[in-house]
Protein backbone atom coordinates (compact mmCIF):
# COMPACT_ATOMS: atom_id res chain seq x y z
CA UNK A 1 0.00 0.00 0.00
CA UNK A 2 1.41 3.43 -1.43
CA UNK A 3 0.91 6.80 -0.16
CA UNK A 4 -1.01 7.50 -3.13
CA UNK A 5 -3.00 4.82 -2.91
CA UNK A 6 -4.10 5.65 0.41
CA UNK A 7 -4.81 9.75 -0.60
CA UNK A 8 -6.96 7.86 -3.58
CA UNK A 9 -8.78 5.83 -1.28
CA UNK A 10 -9.52 8.38 0.93
CA UNK A 11 -10.58 10.98 -1.82
CA UNK A 12 -13.16 8.04 -2.91
CA UNK A 13 -14.56 8.15 0.40
CA UNK A 14 -14.46 11.86 0.81
CA UNK A 15 -12.70 11.32 3.86
CA UNK A 16 -9.73 14.04 5.10
CA UNK A 17 -7.20 13.04 6.40
CA UNK A 18 -8.25 13.53 10.01
CA UNK A 19 -11.59 11.26 9.42
CA UNK A 20 -8.67 8.51 8.31
CA UNK A 21 -7.32 9.21 11.41
CA UNK A 22 -10.30 8.89 13.78
CA UNK A 23 -10.76 5.83 11.97
CA UNK A 24 -7.40 3.86 12.16
CA UNK A 25 -6.75 5.85 15.04
CA UNK A 26 -3.44 6.78 13.47
CA UNK A 27 -2.43 10.75 14.39
CA UNK A 28 -3.21 12.57 11.30
CA UNK A 29 0.23 14.08 10.84
CA UNK A 30 1.36 10.28 10.81
CA UNK A 31 -1.07 9.84 7.51
CA UNK A 32 0.16 12.94 6.13
CA UNK A 33 3.67 12.02 6.47
CA UNK A 34 2.70 8.43 4.48
CA UNK A 35 0.88 10.11 1.88
CA UNK A 36 3.86 12.45 1.24
CA UNK A 37 6.41 10.19 1.25
CA UNK A 38 8.03 11.88 4.16
CA UNK A 39 7.45 8.29 6.59
CA UNK A 40 6.61 4.41 5.31
CA UNK A 41 4.67 4.20 8.53
CA UNK A 42 5.21 1.38 10.76
CA UNK A 43 3.98 -2.05 10.09
CA UNK A 44 1.47 -1.49 12.67
CA UNK A 45 0.11 2.07 11.56
CA UNK A 46 -0.08 0.80 7.79
CA UNK A 47 -1.83 -2.14 8.90
CA UNK A 48 -4.48 -0.09 10.85
CA UNK A 49 -5.05 2.03 8.07
CA UNK A 50 -5.19 -0.48 5.81
CA UNK A 51 -7.84 -2.14 7.79
CA UNK A 52 -10.25 1.01 8.41
CA UNK A 53 -9.67 1.65 4.57
CA UNK A 54 -10.67 -1.71 3.79
CA UNK A 55 -13.65 -1.89 6.36
CA UNK A 56 -15.28 1.15 4.44
CA UNK A 57 -15.19 -0.79 0.95
CA UNK A 58 -11.28 0.27 -0.11
CA UNK A 59 -9.79 -3.02 -2.12
CA UNK A 60 -6.11 -2.44 -2.91
CA UNK A 61 -4.75 -3.57 -6.52
CA UNK A 62 -0.89 -4.37 -7.33
CA UNK A 63 -1.42 -5.27 -11.09
CA UNK A 64 0.91 -3.50 -13.47
CA UNK A 65 0.83 0.02 -11.28
CA UNK A 66 -0.55 0.06 -7.97
CA UNK A 67 -4.11 1.28 -7.74
CA UNK A 68 -7.14 1.22 -5.78
CA UNK A 69 -10.77 0.01 -6.17
CA UNK A 70 -13.84 1.10 -4.19
CA UNK A 71 -17.03 -0.33 -3.32
CA UNK A 72 -19.70 1.51 -1.72
CA UNK A 73 -23.00 0.15 -0.26
CA UNK A 74 -25.03 2.62 1.04
CA UNK A 75 -25.84 2.74 4.48
CA UNK A 76 -28.51 0.66 6.18
CA UNK A 77 -29.68 3.31 8.30
CA UNK A 78 -31.17 5.49 5.35
CA UNK A 79 -34.38 3.43 4.24
CA UNK A 80 -34.75 6.49 1.75
CA UNK A 81 -32.50 5.17 -0.53
CA UNK A 82 -32.11 1.95 -2.04
CA UNK A 83 -29.29 0.09 -1.26
CA UNK A 84 -26.67 0.35 -4.11
CA UNK A 85 -23.33 -0.92 -4.94
CA UNK A 86 -20.91 1.18 -7.07
CA UNK A 87 -16.92 0.22 -8.29
CA UNK A 88 -14.63 2.79 -9.00
CA UNK A 89 -11.44 1.57 -10.15
CA UNK A 90 -8.38 3.72 -9.96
Amino acid sequence: MTGAQIRAARGFLDWSVRDLGKKARVHFNTIHAIERGKSIGKPATMAAIRKALEKAGVQFTNGKRPGIRVEVVTSKKDSSRPKAKSRHDV
